[in-house]
């Protein structure tokens, strides 16, 4: 599969057969001049639903008829608005076509704009074959990340922002208790207060760790 990163922690999904898009944040995200009305996915993970991960979800969906796949609280405000769901929480998994997605707990928060609960923020592991991509979501570190990596993961797509996630420092702590084979920083250099260096995290993790670290810019690819 291949994944193609758009800037802070949005990401297409591509296996031989189905598209998915995660957390999908195109027309107000600085990062990439790419706009949501490109994109007709299979289906839509979302972690949460702060607007910088939801953004787009509710008008790709609508145009592509694409399944959203998140918290249960999450899929009920979308259905409301006639769009397609399958609600989840921390913990579950289920298979789908293209693979199976198992989400995980996340130290965060998650309401809608309009001030909508939406239930408990989460991370994902998604297996297509035996390829495992975990997407941390937005989260603080925590030590059950060590039962999230005894998997095995392919990549480990972690923010590194600090402010309102975890920073570099802790990000690290984080690919030590992953133990990824891989791992890719997102949700930085958005907004002011998540202002980071990634190449500073990137000689962090390789100094300290056996983990590759990959700095993707937007629009650019990571084969698996």
């Amino acid at each position: 599969m291949d994944l193609t990163y758009y800037g802070h922690a949005t990401f297409q999904l591509k296996t031989q057969t189905h598209s998915i898009l995660i957390d999908p944040f195109f027309n107000d995200n600085p990062h990439t001049d790419e706009k949501a009305d490109s994109f007709s996915p299979d289906y839509i993970i979302l972690t949460h639903a702060h607007g910088d991960h939801t953004a787009d979800a509710q008008s790709i969906a609508q145009r592509s008829n694409a399944t959203i796949i998140s918290s249960f609280e999450i899929v009920n405000y979308y259905s409301a608005k006639g769009v397609n769901g399958h609600g989840m929480n921390p913990g579950g998994k289920h298979s789908f076509e293209f693979g199976t997605v198992k989400f995980t707990p996340a130290w965060h928060s998650s309401s809608f704009p309009d001030g909508t609960y939406g239930g408990m923020p989460m991370g994902v592991v998604i297996e297509v074959g035996s390829k495992r991509v975990y997407h941390a979501g937005d989260t603080a570190l925590f030590s059950d990340m060590k039962l999230i990596g005894t998997s095995g993961l392919d990549v480990a797509l972690l923010p590194i922002g600090d402010n309102f996630t975890m920073g570099p420092d802790d990000a690290v702590e984080a690919v030590k208790l992953l133990n990824p084979k891989q791992v890719v920083p997102i949700h930085y250099n958005t907004f002011p207060p998540i202002k980071q260096d990634p190449q500073v995290f990137k000689k962090l993790v390789e100094q300290t760790t056996a983990c590759q670290c990959i700095v993707l810019q937007a629009g650019e690819q990571l084969s698996l």
